[in-house]
C-alpha cells in the first residue's frame, strides 16, 4: 500500500461517528449549486473504500447527495468520465497507476477531457511532478503523505460536500519548497508538449520502440524519431533510459 497507511484508512470507521463537521469556508448569500459526482482514480481498493467512506460521512450530516464514482486504471477513469462527464465534478487521480507513467495519465485526461477539474495524488512530495501537474492542468497536488481528511477538507473548500455552499476554483496546492533549475525545467517541458509529444511520450514510458510507435500513430520512423528527440531535449536527458527514470 503506498503512501496512506492501513491504519489511516482504518481510522475511516471512527471519522464517520464524528458529530462535528469541518466548518464551512464560505460565507452566506452565495448561490447554492447542488453537489454533483467525484472520479476518485485509484489502484487501490482500500483507499477508493476509505475516501468514499469518508465522503458519505460528512455529507450524511449535511443533508447533501453525492455520488462516488471509482476506477482503478486511467483507461477505466477516461471511460466513466466520458459516460458521466456531466454530473462529476472533480477527479481525484493517482499518479501511480498500472498504465500510466509520471504524469502521463493527467496528460491524457487533459488531452481529452480539458474542462475537466483533476486534483492529483501522487506518493511523493516531488516538486517536479506537482510543478509539472499543475502545468498540465491539474487544479492540485496532493501529497499522499497526508492524511485522508485532509484530502476530504479539500472537497469540501471546493464547495462539493455542503448543499448550501458554491462550488469554487481551489487553490493550487504543492510544495512550498522548489528544487532549482532542473525541476522548474521538468515542469516547463511538460508544457510545452504538443499533443501529439504527449502521446508519444506515453509510448515511449510504456517501452514501445519507434517502429511499434509509427505504427500506432501512423507516422513514418523518421518523424517518430525525431518527435522523440524534441521530448528528450526538452526533458534535458540523453537516452531514453533516463526519460524514464526520470518520469518515474
Amino acid at each position: 500500500m503506498r503512501g496512506w497507511g492501513l491504519a489511516k484508512i482504518d481510522r475511516v470507521a471512527s471519522l464517520e461517528s464524528s458529530s462535528n463537521p469541518p466548518p464551512s469556508l464560505f460565507a452566506s448569500g452565495i448561490p447554492a449549486q447542488a453537489p454533483g459526482a467525484i472520479l476518485v482514480v485509484d489502484d487501490h481498493d482500500l483507499l477508493r473504500l476509505g475516501v468514499r467512506a469518508l465522503i458519505q460521512a460528512q455529507t450524511a450530516s449535511s443533508g447533501a447527495s453525492i455520488e462516488v464514482f471509482e476506477a482503478a486504471s486511467a483507461a477505466e477513469a477516461l471511460a466513466l468520465y466520458e459516460k458521466h462527464r456531466e454530473s462529476i465534478r472533480l477527479v481525484l487521480l493517482d499518479l501511480a497507476l498500472p498504465d500510466t507513467h509520471g504524469l502521463s495519465g493527467l496528460a491524457e485526461f487533459r488531452l481529452r477531457h480539458p474542462s475537466a477539474r483533476i486534483v492529483v495524488l501522487s506518493g511523493t512530495g516531488n516538486t517536479s511532478l506537482a510543478q509539472g501537474a499543475v502545468a498540465l492542468g491539474a487544479s492540485a497536488f496532493l501529497p499522499k503523505s497526508a492524511d485522508l481528511k485532509e484530502v476530504v477538507g479539500f472537497i469540501r473548500a471546493c464547495g462539493l460536500l455542503e448543499p448550501d455552499a458554491s462550488e469554487v476554483p481551489p487553490p493550487a496546492t504543492m510544495p512550498k519548497v522548489l528544487g532549482g533549475y532542473a525541476e522548474s525545467a521538468q515542469a516547463s517541458a511538460w508544457q510545452e508538449l504538443t499533443p501529439r509529444q504527449m502521446q508519444v511520450l506515453q509510448w515511449v514510458l510504456e517501452g514501445k520502440a519507434n517502429k511499434e510507435i509509427a505504427q500506432l500513430a501512423n507516422l513514418s520512423e523518421g518523424t517518430v524519431k525525431n518527435h522523440v528527440s524534441t521530448i528528450l531535449l526538452l526533458f534535458g536527458v540523453r537516452s531514453r533510459a533516463q526519460l524514464i527514470s526520470s518520469l518515474r
